[in-house]
Protein backbone atom coordinates (compact mmCIF):
# COMPACT_ATOMS: atom_id res chain seq x y z
CA UNK A 1 0.00 0.00 0.00
CA UNK A 2 1.47 3.25 -0.81
CA UNK A 3 0.24 7.01 1.38
CA UNK A 4 -0.10 9.79 -0.71
CA UNK A 5 -0.13 12.99 1.35
CA UNK A 6 -1.87 16.34 -0.32
CA UNK A 7 -2.05 19.77 0.60
CA UNK A 8 -3.74 22.30 -1.35
CA UNK A 9 -3.90 25.11 0.37
CA UNK A 10 -2.15 26.29 -1.89
CA UNK A 11 0.89 23.95 -1.61
CA UNK A 12 1.43 20.68 -1.84
CA UNK A 13 1.16 16.72 -2.45
CA UNK A 14 3.53 14.13 -1.18
CA UNK A 15 3.49 10.70 -1.85
CA UNK A 16 4.55 7.84 -0.17
CA UNK A 17 5.27 4.37 -0.77
CA UNK A 18 5.31 1.18 1.83
CA UNK A 19 7.33 -1.56 0.63
CA UNK A 20 4.07 -3.95 1.52
CA UNK A 21 1.64 -4.10 -1.11
CA UNK A 22 -1.53 -5.93 0.07
CA UNK A 23 -3.37 -6.63 -3.16
CA UNK A 24 -1.41 -9.14 -5.60
CA UNK A 25 -2.73 -8.19 -9.00
CA UNK A 26 -1.55 -5.58 -11.62
CA UNK A 27 -2.69 -1.90 -10.02
CA UNK A 28 -2.36 0.05 -12.96
CA UNK A 29 -3.94 -2.55 -15.24
CA UNK A 30 -7.19 -2.33 -12.85
CA UNK A 31 -6.93 1.60 -12.91
CA UNK A 32 -6.60 1.50 -17.13
CA UNK A 33 -9.54 -0.90 -17.25
CA UNK A 34 -11.59 1.55 -14.85
CA UNK A 35 -10.34 4.82 -15.87
CA UNK A 36 -9.51 4.58 -19.79
CA UNK A 37 -12.68 4.92 -20.97
CA UNK A 38 -13.07 8.89 -18.88
CA UNK A 39 -8.78 8.93 -19.86
CA UNK A 40 -9.87 8.52 -24.02
CA UNK A 41 -12.54 11.43 -23.16
CA UNK A 42 -9.72 13.94 -21.84
CA UNK A 43 -7.24 12.83 -24.99
CA UNK A 44 -10.22 13.99 -26.68
CA UNK A 45 -10.33 9.80 -28.80
CA UNK A 46 -13.76 9.73 -27.74
CA UNK A 47 -17.17 11.87 -26.94
CA UNK A 48 -17.96 13.40 -23.63
CA UNK A 49 -21.36 10.91 -22.92
CA UNK A 50 -25.09 13.07 -22.72
CA UNK A 51 -25.28 11.47 -19.17
CA UNK A 52 -22.66 11.19 -16.37
CA UNK A 53 -22.64 10.62 -12.59
CA UNK A 54 -19.64 10.97 -10.86
CA UNK A 55 -21.57 8.49 -7.97
CA UNK A 56 -23.03 6.20 -10.06
CA UNK A 57 -20.58 5.73 -12.55
CA UNK A 58 -17.41 5.81 -10.74
CA UNK A 59 -18.26 5.65 -7.03
CA UNK A 60 -20.58 2.34 -7.39
CA UNK A 61 -18.40 1.05 -9.93
CA UNK A 62 -15.67 0.43 -7.47
CA UNK A 63 -17.94 -0.30 -4.84
CA UNK A 64 -18.66 -3.64 -7.49
CA UNK A 65 -15.08 -4.63 -8.02
CA UNK A 66 -14.89 -4.02 -4.29
CA UNK A 67 -17.42 -6.54 -3.63
CA UNK A 68 -16.08 -8.89 -6.44
CA UNK A 69 -12.53 -8.91 -4.51
CA UNK A 70 -10.96 -6.99 -7.65
CA UNK A 71 -9.82 -3.98 -5.85
CA UNK A 72 -7.08 -3.25 -3.04
CA UNK A 73 -8.50 -4.08 0.15
CA UNK A 74 -7.69 -0.54 1.50
CA UNK A 75 -11.09 1.58 2.33
CA UNK A 76 -12.58 4.38 0.37
CA UNK A 77 -12.38 7.28 3.18
CA UNK A 78 -10.15 7.08 6.35
CA UNK A 79 -10.68 9.81 8.72
CA UNK A 80 -9.40 10.29 12.11
CA UNK A 81 -9.40 13.35 14.57
CA UNK A 82 -7.70 14.89 17.09
CA UNK A 83 -9.25 13.39 19.94
CA UNK A 84 -8.55 9.64 18.40
CA UNK A 85 -11.92 9.31 16.81
CA UNK A 86 -11.95 7.47 13.63
CA UNK A 87 -14.15 6.59 10.44
CA UNK A 88 -13.62 4.11 7.90
CA UNK A 89 -15.33 3.05 5.00
CA UNK A 90 -15.72 0.93 1.78
CA UNK A 91 -16.83 1.70 -1.31
CA UNK A 92 -20.41 -0.26 -0.68
CA UNK A 93 -20.29 1.70 3.09
CA UNK A 94 -19.87 4.93 1.53
CA UNK A 95 -22.51 4.29 -1.10
CA UNK A 96 -25.08 3.02 1.20
CA UNK A 97 -24.41 5.82 3.33
CA UNK A 98 -24.59 8.68 0.73
CA UNK A 99 -27.97 6.77 -0.63
CA UNK A 100 -29.28 7.30 3.40
CA UNK A 101 -27.71 10.75 3.38
CA UNK A 102 -29.04 11.75 -0.47
CA UNK A 103 -32.72 10.65 1.10
CA UNK A 104 -32.73 12.63 4.13
CA UNK A 105 -31.99 16.05 1.38
CA UNK A 106 -34.75 14.78 -0.66
CA UNK A 107 -37.65 14.37 1.92
CA UNK A 108 -37.15 15.79 5.29
CA UNK A 109 -34.78 18.55 3.49
CA UNK A 110 -37.74 19.00 0.59
CA UNK A 111 -34.86 19.21 -1.95
CA UNK A 112 -35.39 18.83 -5.49
CA UNK A 113 -33.15 18.40 -8.30
CA UNK A 114 -31.44 21.25 -9.22
CA UNK A 115 -32.00 22.97 -6.20
CA UNK A 116 -28.44 24.49 -4.54
CA UNK A 117 -27.44 23.26 -0.71
CA UNK A 118 -24.81 25.39 0.79
CA UNK A 119 -22.39 23.38 3.46
CA UNK A 120 -20.26 25.11 5.99
CA UNK A 121 -18.56 22.90 7.52
CA UNK A 122 -15.08 21.98 8.87
CA UNK A 123 -13.38 18.37 7.54
CA UNK A 124 -15.59 16.26 8.89
CA UNK A 125 -17.10 12.57 7.58
CA UNK A 126 -20.24 14.16 6.64
CA UNK A 127 -18.92 16.43 4.34
CA UNK A 128 -18.05 14.03 1.73
CA UNK A 129 -21.08 11.66 2.54
CA UNK A 130 -22.93 14.97 1.55
CA UNK A 131 -21.01 15.92 -1.46
CA UNK A 132 -21.50 12.52 -2.86
CA UNK A 133 -25.44 12.53 -1.64
CA UNK A 134 -25.97 15.66 -3.70
CA UNK A 135 -24.81 14.30 -6.81
CA UNK A 136 -27.34 11.05 -6.18
CA UNK A 137 -29.83 13.61 -5.98
CA UNK A 138 -28.90 15.75 -8.56
CA UNK A 139 -28.81 18.66 -5.84
CA UNK A 140 -25.66 21.54 -6.45
CA UNK A 141 -23.66 21.83 -4.20
CA UNK A 142 -22.02 25.02 -2.86
CA UNK A 143 -19.11 24.55 -0.26
CA UNK A 144 -17.83 27.32 2.06
CA UNK A 145 -15.39 27.82 4.40
CA UNK A 146 -15.90 27.71 8.09
CA UNK A 147 -13.64 30.91 8.30
CA UNK A 148 -16.67 32.88 6.26
CA UNK A 149 -18.16 35.89 8.13
CA UNK A 150 -21.69 36.36 8.89
CA UNK A 151 -21.95 38.41 6.27
CA UNK A 152 -19.93 36.36 3.91
CA UNK A 153 -22.39 33.53 4.31
CA UNK A 154 -25.32 36.55 4.12
CA UNK A 155 -23.79 36.90 0.60
CA UNK A 156 -23.60 34.03 -0.33
CA UNK A 157 -26.93 32.37 0.39
CA UNK A 158 -29.01 35.66 -1.14
CA UNK A 159 -26.85 35.54 -4.31
CA UNK A 160 -26.98 31.27 -5.04
CA UNK A 161 -30.60 31.33 -3.84
CA UNK A 162 -29.91 28.40 -2.12
CA UNK A 163 -32.52 26.67 -0.47
CA UNK A 164 -30.64 24.53 2.13
CA UNK A 165 -27.98 25.22 4.79
CA UNK A 166 -25.43 22.88 6.43
CA UNK A 167 -23.48 23.06 9.17
CA UNK A 168 -22.26 21.75 12.25
CA UNK A 169 -23.35 22.21 15.52
CA UNK A 170 -20.27 24.65 16.90
CA UNK A 171 -20.79 26.61 13.92
CA UNK A 172 -24.92 26.83 13.49
CA UNK A 173 -24.95 30.32 16.58
CA UNK A 174 -22.93 32.23 14.77
CA UNK A 175 -25.30 31.77 11.16
CA UNK A 176 -28.33 32.10 13.15
CA UNK A 177 -28.05 36.18 12.76
CA UNK A 178 -28.25 36.19 8.98
CA UNK A 179 -30.47 33.18 8.41
CA UNK A 180 -33.52 35.60 8.78
CA UNK A 181 -32.90 37.73 5.55
CA UNK A 182 -32.15 34.36 3.54
CA UNK A 183 -35.35 34.74 1.49
CA UNK A 184 -34.99 31.30 -0.74
CA UNK A 185 -34.09 29.15 1.85
CA UNK A 186 -36.25 26.76 2.81
CA UNK A 187 -34.03 23.86 5.21
CA UNK A 188 -31.63 24.61 7.79
CA UNK A 189 -29.35 20.83 8.67
CA UNK A 190 -27.28 20.35 11.53
CA UNK A 191 -24.19 17.78 11.57
CA UNK A 192 -23.14 16.79 15.30
CA UNK A 193 -24.46 15.32 18.29
CA UNK A 194 -26.37 18.52 19.48
CA UNK A 195 -30.00 19.69 18.73
CA UNK A 196 -30.72 23.10 17.65
CA UNK A 197 -34.36 24.47 17.80
CA UNK A 198 -35.46 25.04 14.28
CA UNK A 199 -32.71 22.60 12.85
CA UNK A 200 -32.77 19.08 11.59
CA UNK A 201 -29.97 16.62 12.76
CA UNK A 202 -28.54 14.67 10.19
CA UNK A 203 -27.29 11.82 12.23
CA UNK A 204 -30.75 11.38 13.57
CA UNK A 205 -32.37 11.49 10.26
CA UNK A 206 -29.69 9.20 9.18
CA UNK A 207 -30.45 6.40 11.58
CA UNK A 208 -34.13 6.04 9.98
CA UNK A 209 -33.47 6.84 6.64
CA UNK A 210 -33.95 4.20 3.65
CA UNK A 211 -30.80 2.89 1.59
CA UNK A 212 -32.54 2.56 -1.03
CA UNK A 213 -32.05 5.70 -3.62
CA UNK A 214 -32.13 5.48 -6.97
CA UNK A 215 -29.56 7.95 -8.73
CA UNK A 216 -30.88 10.67 -10.72
CA UNK A 217 -29.52 10.47 -14.81
CA UNK A 218 -27.56 13.68 -14.61
CA UNK A 219 -26.21 15.11 -17.76
CA UNK A 220 -22.77 16.02 -18.30
CA UNK A 221 -22.80 19.58 -18.42
CA UNK A 222 -25.47 19.83 -15.58
CA UNK A 223 -24.49 22.19 -12.85
CA UNK A 224 -22.94 20.25 -9.99
CA UNK A 225 -20.86 22.48 -8.26
CA UNK A 226 -21.06 25.89 -7.61
CA UNK A 227 -17.73 27.32 -5.97
CA UNK A 228 -16.98 31.11 -5.29
CA UNK A 229 -14.07 32.81 -5.83
CA UNK A 230 -13.00 36.49 -5.53
CA UNK A 231 -12.23 38.47 -8.55
CA UNK A 232 -10.03 41.93 -8.51
CA UNK A 233 -12.77 43.75 -8.09
CA UNK A 234 -16.41 43.30 -6.71
CA UNK A 235 -17.97 40.64 -4.97
CA UNK A 236 -17.09 36.76 -5.31
CA UNK A 237 -18.08 35.59 -8.41
CA UNK A 238 -19.66 31.78 -9.04
CA UNK A 239 -17.85 29.52 -10.50
CA UNK A 240 -20.20 26.90 -12.00
CA UNK A 241 -19.10 22.95 -12.55
CA UNK A 242 -20.72 20.59 -14.11
CA UNK A 243 -20.88 16.80 -13.31
CA UNK A 244 -18.24 16.20 -16.57
CA UNK A 245 -15.72 19.13 -15.72
CA UNK A 246 -15.00 17.56 -12.14
CA UNK A 247 -16.04 14.66 -12.57
CA UNK A 248 -13.91 13.16 -15.52
CA UNK A 249 -11.94 16.12 -15.89
CA UNK A 250 -9.38 14.82 -12.90
CA UNK A 251 -8.91 11.58 -14.77
CA UNK A 252 -5.28 12.45 -16.31
CA UNK A 253 -4.29 14.63 -13.21
CA UNK A 254 -5.21 12.03 -10.97
CA UNK A 255 -3.45 9.28 -12.70
CA UNK A 256 -0.29 10.70 -14.66
CA UNK A 257 0.34 14.05 -12.06
CA UNK A 258 -0.50 12.24 -8.34
CA UNK A 259 0.42 9.00 -9.82
CA UNK A 260 -2.44 7.29 -8.00
CA UNK A 261 -3.41 3.82 -8.11
CA UNK A 262 -6.30 1.94 -6.36
CA UNK A 263 -3.38 0.87 -3.54
CA UNK A 264 -3.09 4.45 -2.47
CA UNK A 265 -3.57 6.76 0.31
CA UNK A 266 -4.23 10.43 -0.39
CA UNK A 267 -4.18 12.87 2.54
CA UNK A 268 -5.13 16.41 1.51
CA UNK A 269 -4.85 18.86 4.39
CA UNK A 270 -6.78 21.66 2.26
CA UNK A 271 -10.39 22.89 4.12
CA UNK A 272 -13.36 21.64 2.81
CA UNK A 273 -14.45 25.09 1.45
CA UNK A 274 -11.42 25.17 -1.03
CA UNK A 275 -11.96 24.01 -4.19
CA UNK A 276 -8.97 22.04 -3.54
CA UNK A 277 -10.52 19.73 -1.33
CA UNK A 278 -12.90 19.08 -4.00
CA UNK A 279 -9.42 18.30 -6.68
CA UNK A 280 -7.58 16.22 -4.05
CA UNK A 281 -9.61 14.73 -1.52
CA UNK A 282 -12.56 13.60 -3.77
CA UNK A 283 -12.24 12.85 -7.78
CA UNK A 284 -9.08 12.78 -8.03
CA UNK A 285 -8.16 9.90 -5.97
CA UNK A 286 -11.78 8.54 -6.05
CA UNK A 287 -11.77 8.06 -9.66
CA UNK A 288 -8.47 5.91 -9.63
CA UNK A 289 -10.24 4.17 -6.71
CA UNK A 290 -7.50 5.46 -3.79
CA UNK A 291 -8.37 5.93 -0.71
CA UNK A 292 -8.90 9.47 0.78
CA UNK A 293 -7.44 10.26 4.40
CA UNK A 294 -8.42 12.77 6.58
CA UNK A 295 -6.82 13.90 9.60
CA UNK A 296 -9.52 16.71 11.15
CA UNK A 297 -7.03 18.99 12.38
CA UNK A 298 -8.20 22.05 13.98
CA UNK A 299 -4.91 24.45 12.89
CA UNK A 300 -2.08 23.52 11.34
CA UNK A 301 0.39 21.18 13.19
CA UNK A 302 3.83 20.47 11.57
CA UNK A 303 4.35 18.09 14.01
CA UNK A 304 1.21 15.82 13.95
CA UNK A 305 1.64 15.81 9.64
CA UNK A 306 5.44 14.78 9.95
CA UNK A 307 4.06 11.85 12.61
CA UNK A 308 1.28 10.64 10.41
CA UNK A 309 3.44 10.43 7.43
CA UNK A 310 4.21 14.06 5.78
CA UNK A 311 2.27 16.88 4.35
CA UNK A 312 2.51 20.35 2.61
CA UNK A 313 0.24 23.60 3.44
CA UNK A 314 0.58 27.01 3.29
CA UNK A 315 2.48 27.49 6.33
CA UNK A 316 5.34 25.69 3.73
CA UNK A 317 8.29 27.14 5.42
CA UNK A 318 6.77 26.49 8.71
CA UNK A 319 6.67 22.63 7.76
CA UNK A 320 10.58 23.24 6.20
CA UNK A 321 12.10 25.00 9.22
CA UNK A 322 10.27 22.18 11.44
CA UNK A 323 11.71 19.58 9.18
CA UNK A 324 14.86 20.72 9.07
CA UNK A 325 15.14 20.95 12.40
CA UNK A 326 13.72 17.37 13.25
CA UNK A 327 15.26 14.05 13.35
CA UNK A 328 12.03 13.22 10.95
CA UNK A 329 12.99 10.61 8.10
CA UNK A 330 10.59 9.66 5.06
CA UNK A 331 11.88 6.06 3.42
CA UNK A 332 8.70 5.34 2.26
CA UNK A 333 8.35 9.23 0.20
CA UNK A 334 8.42 8.51 -3.60
CA UNK A 335 6.60 11.14 -5.32
CA UNK A 336 5.67 14.64 -4.21
CA UNK A 337 3.38 17.10 -6.08
CA UNK A 338 2.63 20.82 -5.70
CA UNK A 339 -0.05 22.94 -6.96
CA UNK A 340 -1.97 26.45 -5.68
CA UNK A 341 0.67 29.13 -6.03
CA UNK A 342 3.90 28.67 -7.77
CA UNK A 343 6.59 27.17 -6.05
CA UNK A 344 9.63 29.44 -5.50
CA UNK A 345 13.19 27.76 -6.80
CA UNK A 346 14.68 27.88 -3.20
CA UNK A 347 11.64 25.64 -1.63
CA UNK A 348 12.53 22.70 -4.81
CA UNK A 349 16.25 23.05 -3.79
CA UNK A 350 15.91 22.46 -0.41
CA UNK A 351 13.45 19.69 -0.33
CA UNK A 352 15.44 17.86 -2.71
CA UNK A 353 18.64 18.49 -0.46
CA UNK A 354 15.81 16.77 2.36
CA UNK A 355 14.11 14.06 0.59
CA UNK A 356 16.29 13.68 -2.28
CA UNK A 357 13.04 13.85 -4.40
CA UNK A 358 11.97 15.93 -6.97
CA UNK A 359 8.54 18.35 -6.60
CA UNK A 360 6.06 18.01 -9.44
CA UNK A 361 4.53 20.91 -10.05
CA UNK A 362 0.96 21.74 -11.53
CA UNK A 363 -1.33 24.67 -11.74
CA UNK A 364 -4.89 25.42 -12.73
CA UNK A 365 -8.26 27.11 -11.29
CA UNK A 366 -11.00 27.00 -9.41
CA UNK A 367 -12.52 27.46 -13.07
CA UNK A 368 -10.45 24.75 -15.17
CA UNK A 369 -9.82 21.04 -13.96
CA UNK A 370 -5.41 21.00 -13.93
CA UNK A 371 -3.87 23.14 -16.80
CA UNK A 372 -0.13 22.37 -16.66
CA UNK A 373 1.87 20.04 -14.81
CA UNK A 374 5.34 18.12 -13.96
CA UNK A 375 3.43 14.69 -14.86
CA UNK A 376 5.05 11.62 -13.49
CA UNK A 377 7.91 10.60 -15.53
CA UNK A 378 8.65 14.19 -17.29
CA UNK A 379 11.91 15.93 -17.29
CA UNK A 380 11.39 18.66 -13.79
CA UNK A 381 12.18 22.24 -14.92
CA UNK A 382 12.30 23.62 -10.82
CA UNK A 383 10.28 26.67 -11.23
CA UNK A 384 7.93 25.18 -13.94
CA UNK A 385 4.57 25.07 -14.29
CA UNK A 386 5.03 22.24 -16.64
CA UNK A 387 3.18 21.00 -19.70
CA UNK A 388 -0.27 21.54 -21.19
CA UNK A 389 -2.69 18.93 -19.44
CA UNK A 390 -5.25 16.91 -21.82
CA UNK A 391 -7.49 18.07 -23.02
CA UNK A 392 -6.33 21.89 -22.90
CA UNK A 393 -4.12 23.54 -25.22
CA UNK A 394 -2.46 26.44 -23.18
CA UNK A 395 -0.56 29.30 -24.96
CA UNK A 396 0.35 32.34 -24.07
CA UNK A 397 -1.89 35.65 -25.48
CA UNK A 398 -1.23 39.05 -25.96
CA UNK A 399 -4.04 41.52 -24.68
CA UNK A 400 -5.45 40.75 -28.33
CA UNK A 401 -6.12 36.93 -28.12
CA UNK A 402 -2.72 36.55 -30.68
CA UNK A 403 -0.21 33.43 -29.67
CA UNK A 404 2.73 35.25 -28.56
CA UNK A 405 6.39 33.61 -29.91
CA UNK A 406 8.22 31.25 -27.46
CA UNK A 407 10.07 33.15 -24.48
CA UNK A 408 7.93 36.20 -24.71
CA UNK A 409 5.74 37.11 -22.05
CA UNK A 410 1.88 36.95 -22.04
CA UNK A 411 -1.51 35.97 -20.50
CA UNK A 412 -1.48 31.62 -19.53
CA UNK A 413 -4.93 30.92 -21.51
CA UNK A 414 -6.63 27.42 -23.06
CA UNK A 415 -8.10 27.59 -26.06
CA UNK A 416 -12.02 27.72 -26.40
CA UNK A 417 -12.43 27.61 -30.21
CA UNK A 418 -13.51 25.84 -32.42
CA UNK A 419 -14.02 23.61 -29.22
CA UNK A 420 -14.57 24.05 -26.14
CA UNK A 421 -12.93 21.84 -23.56
CA UNK A 422 -15.57 20.00 -21.51
CA UNK A 423 -13.61 20.05 -18.26
CA UNK A 424 -13.92 24.05 -18.27
CA UNK A 425 -16.42 26.08 -15.90
CA UNK A 426 -19.86 26.70 -17.32
CA UNK A 427 -20.35 30.29 -16.53
CA UNK A 428 -19.88 32.90 -14.22
CA UNK A 429 -23.31 32.69 -12.56
CA UNK A 430 -25.43 35.50 -13.53
CA UNK A 431 -22.69 37.26 -14.46
CA UNK A 432 -22.65 37.38 -17.74
CA UNK A 433 -20.06 40.11 -18.22
CA UNK A 434 -17.46 38.49 -16.51
CA UNK A 435 -17.70 35.26 -18.28
CA UNK A 436 -17.70 37.10 -21.24
CA UNK A 437 -14.67 38.89 -20.37
CA UNK A 438 -12.57 35.87 -18.99
CA UNK A 439 -12.62 34.92 -22.74
CA UNK A 440 -10.35 37.02 -25.42
CA UNK A 441 -10.72 35.98 -28.77
CA UNK A 442 -10.31 31.96 -28.99
CA UNK A 443 -9.49 31.65 -25.81
CA UNK A 444 -10.04 31.39 -21.84
CA UNK A 445 -7.74 33.94 -20.35
CA UNK A 446 -6.35 33.07 -16.51
CA UNK A 447 -5.67 36.52 -15.35
CA UNK A 448 -2.16 34.90 -14.64
CA UNK A 449 1.19 35.51 -16.59
CA UNK A 450 3.41 33.35 -17.84
CA UNK A 451 6.22 32.26 -20.65
CA UNK A 452 6.17 29.25 -22.05
CA UNK A 453 9.79 28.14 -23.20
CA UNK A 454 10.60 26.40 -26.52
CA UNK A 455 9.62 22.91 -24.97
CA UNK A 456 6.15 23.63 -23.77
CA UNK A 457 7.07 24.43 -20.16
CA UNK A 458 4.94 27.36 -19.03
CA UNK A 459 6.61 29.37 -16.51
CA UNK A 460 4.72 31.62 -13.94
CA UNK A 461 5.43 35.65 -14.03
CA UNK A 462 2.32 36.89 -11.62
CA UNK A 463 -1.21 37.79 -11.38
CA UNK A 464 -2.22 40.50 -14.41
CA UNK A 465 -2.78 42.99 -12.14
CA UNK A 466 0.12 42.39 -9.86
CA UNK A 467 2.38 43.38 -13.29
CA UNK A 468 4.89 46.29 -12.00
CA UNK A 469 5.24 48.78 -14.56
CA UNK A 470 8.72 51.01 -13.59
CA UNK A 471 10.05 53.28 -15.76
CA UNK A 472 9.00 50.95 -18.52
CA UNK A 473 10.48 47.53 -17.34
CA UNK A 474 7.53 44.96 -16.93
CA UNK A 475 8.64 43.26 -13.68
CA UNK A 476 6.51 40.21 -11.99
CA UNK A 477 6.52 40.02 -8.03
CA UNK A 478 7.16 36.53 -8.02
CA UNK A 479 10.65 36.70 -9.36
CA UNK A 480 11.70 39.39 -6.76
CA UNK A 481 10.24 37.10 -4.23
CA UNK A 482 11.46 34.09 -5.18
CA UNK A 483 15.30 35.74 -5.09
CA UNK A 484 14.38 37.37 -1.53
CA UNK A 485 13.53 34.21 -0.81
CA UNK A 486 17.10 32.16 -1.16
CA UNK A 487 18.45 35.14 1.46
CA UNK A 488 18.03 33.31 5.11
CA UNK A 489 16.99 36.19 6.62
CA UNK A 490 13.44 36.59 4.48
CA UNK A 491 10.63 34.09 6.54
CA UNK A 492 7.91 35.36 4.40
CA UNK A 493 7.32 38.24 1.28
CA UNK A 494 5.20 39.92 -0.46
CA UNK A 495 6.42 42.58 -3.37
CA UNK A 496 3.63 45.09 -4.77
CA UNK A 497 4.47 48.51 -6.60
CA UNK A 498 4.82 51.83 -5.01
CA UNK A 499 3.98 54.67 -6.68
CA UNK A 500 6.71 56.99 -7.51
CA UNK A 501 7.08 60.56 -9.42
CA UNK A 502 9.74 59.66 -11.60
CA UNK A 503 9.78 55.95 -12.52
CA UNK A 504 5.84 55.68 -12.28
CA UNK A 505 6.00 52.71 -10.13
CA UNK A 506 9.08 51.19 -8.21
CA UNK A 507 9.54 47.66 -6.41
CA UNK A 508 8.46 47.56 -2.74
CA UNK A 509 8.76 44.05 -0.35
CA UNK A 510 7.25 43.54 2.42
CA UNK A 511 8.90 41.01 4.40
CA UNK A 512 8.83 38.70 7.30
CA UNK A 513 12.32 38.33 9.16
CA UNK A 514 13.38 34.85 10.44
CA UNK A 515 13.61 34.81 14.05
CA UNK A 516 17.49 34.64 13.54
CA UNK A 517 17.44 38.47 12.02
CA UNK A 518 14.43 40.19 13.76
CA UNK A 519 17.24 42.50 15.73
CA UNK A 520 19.42 43.23 13.05
CA UNK A 521 19.88 47.09 12.04
CA UNK A 522 17.31 47.64 9.34
CA UNK A 523 19.05 49.82 7.46
CA UNK A 524 21.55 47.27 7.21
CA UNK A 525 19.61 44.25 6.65
CA UNK A 526 18.13 46.57 4.08
CA UNK A 527 20.51 47.43 2.20
CA UNK A 528 22.04 44.00 2.25
CA UNK A 529 18.85 42.09 0.77
CA UNK A 530 18.94 44.85 -2.37
CA UNK A 531 22.20 43.79 -3.23
CA UNK A 532 21.33 40.08 -2.79
CA UNK A 533 18.81 40.47 -5.71
CA UNK A 534 20.71 42.57 -7.82
CA UNK A 535 22.97 39.35 -7.82
CA UNK A 536 20.52 36.79 -8.23
CA UNK A 537 18.34 38.54 -11.19
CA UNK A 538 18.51 41.41 -13.27
CA UNK A 539 19.32 44.28 -11.29
CA UNK A 540 16.57 46.80 -12.26
CA UNK A 541 13.85 44.31 -10.34
CA UNK A 542 16.00 45.17 -6.94
CA UNK A 543 12.88 46.47 -4.56
CA UNK A 544 14.19 50.18 -3.86
CA UNK A 545 11.78 50.02 -1.11
CA UNK A 546 11.71 47.29 1.91
CA UNK A 547 9.19 47.28 4.98
CA UNK A 548 9.56 45.29 7.66
CA UNK A 549 6.32 43.28 8.93
CA UNK A 550 5.05 41.09 11.41
CA UNK A 551 2.74 39.13 9.13
CA UNK A 552 0.97 39.26 5.23
CA UNK A 553 -2.04 39.76 5.02
CA UNK A 554 -4.21 36.37 3.46
CA UNK A 555 -6.87 35.18 2.39
CA UNK A 556 -8.81 32.15 3.67
CA UNK A 557 -7.06 29.68 1.39
CA UNK A 558 -3.70 31.15 3.06
CA UNK A 559 -2.60 32.98 -0.16
CA UNK A 560 -0.79 36.37 0.25
CA UNK A 561 -3.37 39.39 -0.90
CA UNK A 562 -0.71 41.26 -2.51
CA UNK A 563 -3.70 43.39 -3.92
CA UNK A 564 -4.51 44.82 0.05
CA UNK A 565 -1.06 45.66 0.65
CA UNK A 566 -0.81 47.20 -2.53
CA UNK A 567 -3.77 49.46 -2.20
CA UNK A 568 -2.76 50.29 1.45
CA UNK A 569 0.62 51.52 -0.03
CA UNK A 570 -1.26 53.54 -2.88
CA UNK A 571 -3.39 55.37 -0.57
CA UNK A 572 -0.43 55.77 1.95
CA UNK A 573 2.11 57.46 -0.58
CA UNK A 574 -0.92 59.23 -1.60
CA UNK A 575 -1.63 61.06 1.55
CA UNK A 576 1.79 61.76 2.08
CA UNK A 577 2.73 59.43 4.87
CA UNK A 578 6.38 58.64 3.63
Amino acid sequence: MRTFIKSWIPQCLRILRSPCRSFHGNNRLLTSQIVSYYESINQCKKELPEYFNFASDVLDEWARLEKDGRKPANPAFWWVSDEGEEVKWSFEELGSLSRKAANVLCEACALQRGDRAMAVLPRVPEWWLLNVACMRAGIVFIPGTSQLTAKDISYRLQASKAKCIITSDTLAPALESVLPGSQFLRSKLIVGRGSRAGWLNLKELLAVASADHECVKTRSQEPMLIYFTSGTTGFPKMVVQSHSSYGIGFTISGRYWMNLTPSDIMWNTSDTGWVKAAWSSLFAPWICGSCVFVHNMPQFKPEVIAEVTLTFYTELRQLFHFLFLSSYKFPSLKHCVTGGEALNPEVFAKWKIQTGLDIHEGYGQTETVTICANMKGMKIKPGSLGKAVPPYDVQIVDDHGAVVPAGEEGTIAVRVQPTRPFCLFSQYLDNPEQTAASMRGDFYVTGDRGVMDEEGYVWFVGRADDIINSAGYRIGPFEVESALLQHPAVSEVAVVSSPDPVRGEVVKAFIVLAPAFVSHDPEKLTHELQQHVKKVTAPYKYPRKVEFVQDLPKTATGKIQRKALKSKEWARVRQGQE
